[in-house]
């Protein structure tokens, strides 16, 4: 709604101008009508790159390229009625609520698409859990923890630079996405309720990295780069450790993605803290332990510590 209550707002506060330029159309070059034609240009133009700024980011790239278009044609025809005055009272006015409009248009489109893609990809990494008969559950319970961890660590100032509302929103929504690459585990091992053997773990760990090349394979050719990226960062690296010893690829510290590093302390919290077909779940007092002695070696100790604070 922003963009269509800004353009409002411009129409509103200048119509008074326009009634009286439109009796002055004649002294358009001298005189204080001339000026209030100058500013109103120049409002309508930063107005036009607000709008666009405020929006660019909910448009997939077919649209900005669309509406940037239409923005900077219209910065360009504005400017030329700067000296052709007969022009200026017709259109100066329609033209931002036309791309506010379209704008506001734009949006009630994208938040219901969001939605649904949100149920369809919380649909489908359900039905990959739903394979595994040991973590039901699992995902919304991790999905949960991921938003409030990640809201407490903005609330609280920490990696602020990176916690934007975008950035929370994607993180929110690819969280479910973590676990995916069990759906190229055998059920033999997926569902083995006892403990795995050696060569059968070293097989589950398989599923980080496949779970990485399905999010590129999967969602690689929607458009949604920040979505493709986030999810694509925890499915294959939230089983690295801030040591160095996690896998697949032995990142480290800051080297791990910030998203990643949030899901770990989720999906490990959710681990023992969960019942699980060959154990009952561990106390909350242990669950927290095991967190708290795993910071600065399993996990980000500014993380962990946000959790257990």
């Amino acid at each position: 709604m922003a963009p269509l209550v800004i353009n409002l707002a411009i129409v509103i506060i200048f119509m008074p101008q326009l009634s009286y330029l439109h009796g002055n159309i004649t002294n358009y070059s001298m005189g204080i009508s001339a000026y209030t034609c100058f500013i109103m240009v120049a409002v309508y133009i930063l107005a036009a790159i607000v709008i666009l700024f405020t929006s660019w980011h909910q448009l997939g790239h077919h649209k900005l390229i669309t509406v940037s278009t239409y923005v900077f044609a219209s910065i360009v025809v504005t400017c030329y009625q700067m000296f052709h005055p007969q022009a200026l009272i017709s259109c100066i006015v329609p033209t931002p609520v036309i791309v506010g409009t379209y704008l506001n248009m734009e949006n009630l489109v994208f938040t219901k698409l969001q939605d649904y893609s949100n149920e369809m990809v919380m649909g489908f990494a359900t039905l990959v859990e739903n394979r595994d008969d040991n973590t039901g559950g699992h995902i919304k319970r991790t999905t949960a923890y991921v938003r409030m961890l990640a809201e407490e660590l903005r609330t609280r100032g920490l990696y602020k630079k990176q916690l934007t509302g975008d950035y929370i929103k994607n993180l929110v929504m690819a969280a479910p996405m973590h676990d995916v690459g069990k759906i190229a585990i055998p059920d033999a091992i997926l569902q083995k309720s006892g403990k795995l053997t050696s060569e059968e773990f070293d097989i589950m760990k398989t599923h980080a990295a496949r779970g990485g090349k399905i999010i590129r394979e999967t969602f690689g050719h929607l458009g949604d780069d920040e979505y493709e990226k986030m999810a694509y960062e925890v499915a294959r690296h939230h089983h690295e450790k801030w040591n160095g010893r996690g896998y697949p690829d032995g990142l480290s510290q800051k080297e791990i993605p910030l998203s990643a590093r949030i899901m770990a302390v989720a999906d490990v919290f959710d681990a023992v803290s969960a019942k699980r077909c060959y154990r009952d779940a561990l106390p909350l007092e242990e669950c927290f332990r095991i967190i708290e002695n795993g910071s600065g070696q399993d996990f980000d100790p500014v993380i962990a510590g946000c959790f257990l604070t």
